[in-house]
């Protein structure tokens, strides 16, 4: 099975590049992707997948599957790209990669006694697509989730934060800054007096902790006293149990800030609340074996939990049903994801290296599971028992 699906890949690899390279070359945001949608489903349809566009209520979500098994193996493609940056968290090389294994897994399907279901999950960096389509089902009757991410080397057992995405609006009353200052209530103070107690709140936090942020609008004019102003804000956390306690004393640092400026203020989510990455052990070493047999060198194991991947929605995913999120190396030239050189880097020929090793690792990873009978069984009865809720 191995050398049949690796076959596949190696078939499809001028697709699966050519389109690594046209998502790269035209990067959308979040619930804005859809050339980049259309793109990835138009190389499925060619190949007999089954689309099914728009899922959850999202235009540039969608379903595309192949074969009618009982053991259903979602494969998740993402394709949203950075503010300004473009693609440098790599997004195009996983909807190649996600590609390239559904191809590659469809002429066996009935052989393994599965059902592929490549799952197109917009706004990722910002958005929580994969919340959003959780919650509405689109992952209902899937037994196993897999997908790859670009990174300059290779973690199998990959782990990520849990991640609160929030802003904070001010509101105080302007005035003129010179002519009468005193009629003003200083929104840009209140915001101020917060990210003072924020600064001084980080000496205090639990490991695995962090609070990043921008000021998003911090006033009209130097003449004129703030009105209004608002953050933005990232909150972080090993897990989510962390996550609420670091939110319930970062909230107290934003009521300082009004408290002391005689502001009111809001806070809001902007996009659902990222759970951190578990990914299934199981399938951590069979991805492990399969990257070691292609003669790549992954991160030792106990090394993998030193560096958490930022936050993905991923992590939602993995805490419902099994999966896994490794990261496929490529040569960045020493740049890191979210920055511009690795974006270029995501169309070289080391990142098309990492589209068809990705696509192999997937394919054989998801064959062996349907192939294994204790694991296949544990799969399917994990289907049960979530629908039985």
């Amino acid at each position: 099975m191995i050398d049949e699906t690796d076959a596949g890949v190696r078939r499809a690899a001028p697709e699966l590049i050519a389109l690594s390279h046209s998502i790269h070359s035209e990067p959308e945001l979040a619930f804005e992707e859809y050339r980049s949608a259309a793109k990835v489903c138009e190389v499925l349809a060619s190949h007999g997948f089954e689309i099914d566009s728009g899922v959850a209520d999202i235009p540039t979500a969608f379903t595309a599957s192949y074969g009618s098994g009982e053991l259903t193996i979602g494969i998740c493609a993402e394709y949203d790209a950075l503010p300004e940056i473009g693609h440098a968290c790599g997004h195009n090389i996983i909807a190649a990669s996600a590609v390239g294994a559904a191809i590659a897994l469809a002429p066996f399907a009935e052989k393994l006694g599965i059902t592929i279901r490549v799952l197109g999950t917009p706004a990722e960096e910002s958005g929580g697509g994969k919340v959003l389509m959780l919650e509405r089902g689109v992952f209902d009757g899937v037994a196993a989730a897999l997908m790859v991410h670009p990174g300059p080397f290779d973690i199998v057992g990959a782990t990520s934060l849990a991640l609160s995405d929030i802003a904070v609006r001010f509101t105080g009353r302007a005035a003129h800054a010179s002519a009468a200052p005193e009629w003003g209530i200083n929104a840009g103070d209140a915001l101020t007096v917060s990210q003072v107690a924020i600064g001084l709140l980080r000496q205090h936090l639990a490991p695995g902790q962090q609070l990043h942020g921008i000021v998003s609008d911090g006033g009209l004019a130097p003449n004129i006293v703030p009105g209004h102003s608002e953050l933005l804000y990232y909150l972080r956390a090993h897990t989510s149990e962390s996550l609420a306690a670091l939110t319930e004393k970062a909230y107290r640092c934003f009521d300082a800030g009004a408290l002391a400026t005689g502001c009111t203020h809001e806070i809001r989510t902007i996009s659902p609340t990222y759970a951190e990455l578990t990914p299934d052990p199981w399938l951590v070493a069979q991805f492990r074996r399969e990257a070691e047999a292609i003669g790549r060198t992954p991160l030792a194991p106990e090394l993998e939990g030193f560096r958490p991947l930022g936050s993905t929605d991923m992590g939602n995913v993995t805490n419902v049903l099994p999966g896994i999120h490794p990261v496929i190396g490529l040569d960045s030239s020493g740049a890191v994801t979210h920055q511009p050189e690795f974006a270029a880097a995501c169309v070289t020929a080391s990142a098309d290296t990492a589209v068809l090793d990705g696509a192999r690792l997937l394919a054989r990873t998801a064959a062996a599971a349907s192939q294994d009978t204790d694991v296949r069984s544990r799969l399917l009865e994990g289907v049960q028992a979530r629908s039985a809720r």
